[in-house]
């Protein structure tokens, strides 16, 4: 099954979240429909972005686990931009 990642570019959190509450629960919203393969903090260009790799069997599906994703994580931070990628051989392609 092929992999995919959500990568999501955090903006301010919400009032009582704590910033090591941010990862778990991003990996938490895509468990929710699929399995999770690796979670990870990166700082992308200046900015602190969430990535969560997960398994989908469809790009249609890959990107409707990012939509719930992004949608649930509104309830602990904003989210300034979202991408999709899959793995492609040794690379990360968008997904469009």
């Amino acid at each position: 099954m092929p992999s995919y990642r959500v990568t999501l570019a955090v903006g301010a959190l919400a009032p009582g979240t704590a910033p090591d509450a941010v990862l778990p629960e991003a990996a938490r919203l895509v468990g929710e429909l699929t399995v999770v393969e690796a979670k990870d903090v990166q700082l992308l260009r200046g900015v602190p972005c969430v990535v969560v790799r997960y398994e989908a069997p469809t790009d249609e599906i890959a990107e409707a686990v990012a939509e719930h994703t992004v949608d649930g994580f509104a309830r602990v931070a904003s989210v300034r931009s979202s991408a999709v990628t899959r793995r492609d051989g040794g690379r990360w392609t968008p997904v469009v």
